[in-house]
């Protein structure tokens, strides 16, 4: 039947013997076409490849973080109850169930929600690090939480997140653990800093997805607070506009200052380096930029600056938690709100928010959110949903640290 159709016939009788005249003809050519398309799927399956996604971008990025949370977690976590998990998760691997790589300390409890929010592309990173250093004896472990907030293109800060954790380690490596936070910390943030820029000039090969028309992507920047958990001290780093709460007995005590270009010293040091702050919908550098310190941001230089201002502060038998977050937070909830939830959350009181307001604002959906812990994850979603209720229009990303156990 097939032969009829395919060349057989002569050329000269080929529309003679092909004509669609009979109802028969035009089933069995029906019957030859279904029978060549079902033998094509067979032999070479259709691929089907899912459009860019901007959203699904912010999707993909905090799976992705969860995923390496959660393999940190799996095998740092010294719970015997856990070990049977594990060994499920490393089948096919060599693996002692007994064996603990920190069995001096428990892991520090924290929670991670970031959302993308109102805007249109997610440029927040988080990187979360648990024993990131630390010789376990001498000067013990240090657990890395980071918080950065993108501007201009989200590079910058993924840059940030992939690196400054493993430079903020040499740093400390080189001066022998001999606790220079300051020195390490500015050395750290000044090689980001330079790290940025080099990679900047070489965008366009890099594949950068950055709208703007500057070939080199020298409009683009980042906030970066970072903080540092150890068994009796907090450190913070912060440069830009991205905030360190830590909450001791209920109240909220800042471990950063917001770079703001109104700021006092921060003015004057803009007009000492010859710039100007222009006030466009809010102070901004030289009319452009909301903040004054910033990974990147090379056409603002010197007027932008990368050194970092550190704190150092003792941990007490009080203290609750740590939050990091950018912006998309604190522009909306103030230090005292965020500390009330998180602490709600951490004593598990979920049913009784601290406010009527708070209960009203936090029914909204949408926060997407990876943890380690339970009461920290509560604490990060709701402070997140919180946001998005109040309107924040920024990328809202959150950490959250239980202190209630030492690290």
């Amino acid at each position: 039947m097939a032969e009829i159709c395919c060349g057989v016939v002569s050329e000269s009788d080929a529309s003679g013997a092909c004509q669609p005249s009979s109802r028969e003809a035009r089933r069995r050519r029906m019957e030859i076409r279904r029978f060549k398309v079902v033998e094509g799927e067979e032999k070479r399956p259709k691929l089907r490849l899912a459009p860019h996604s901007l959203s699904r971008d912010c999707e993909n990025a905090v799976e992705n973080c969860a995923t390496d949370i959660e393999k940190a977690l799996a095998f740092l976590s010294p719970n015997p109850g856990k070990s049977e998990t594990r060994d499920k998760q490393t089948s096919g691997d060599s693996f002692d169930p007994t064996y603990s790589p920190v069995p001096a300390s428990p892991y520090p409890k924290f929670g991670v929600a970031s959302v993308c929010g109102r805007r249109r592309d997610m440029e927040d990173a988080v990187a979360v690090h648990p024993w990131f250093c630390g010789d376990h004896q001498a000067s013990g472990e240090f657990h890395y939480f980071g918080v950065y907030d993108g501007h201009g293109c989200s590079h910058v800060a993924a840059k940030c997140k992939d690196r400054l954790h493993e430079l903020v380690k040499e740093e400390l490596e080189k001066q022998e653990w001999s606790m220079c936070w300051e020195g390490a910390m500015e050395r750290s943030f000044s090689r980001m800093d330079q790290e940025v820029i080099a990679w900047n000039a070489n965008a366009l090969e890099a594949d950068c997805r950055c709208e703007l028309q500057s070939p080199e992507c020298d409009a683009v920047g980042s906030t970066a607070v970072i903080a540092i958990l150890t068994a009796d001290e907090v450190i913070v780093a912060n440069c830009g506009d991205s905030r360190a709460v830590l909450c001791r007995n209920g109240k909220p005590i800042p471990l950063s200052s917001d770079h703001k270009p109104d700021r006092p010293d921060e003015l004057n040091r803009i007009h000492e380096a010859g710039g100007r702050v222009i006030f466009w919908d809010g102070p901004r550098v030289l009319g452009m930029l909301a903040m004054s310190r910033a990974i990147g941001d090379n056409y603002l230089k010197p007027y932008v600056s990368c050194v970092p201002e550190v704190t150092i502060t003792d941990r007490t038998a009080e203290d609750d938690c740590l939050i990091l977050a950018s912006d998309g937070l604190w522009d909306v909830v103030s230090n005292e709100t965020a500390c009330g939830v998180a602490r709600m959350c951490l004593r598990g009181r979920n049913h009784a928010p601290p406010s009527q307001e708070v209960a009203l604002e936090c029914e909204m959906e949408g926060a997407a959110t990876e943890t380690s812990d339970k009461a920290c994850s509560e604490a990060s979603t709701l402070l997140t949903k919180l946001a998005l209720a109040r309107h924040s229009t920024d990328n809202v990303s959150v950490v959250v640290v239980d202190l209630r156990t030492r690290a």
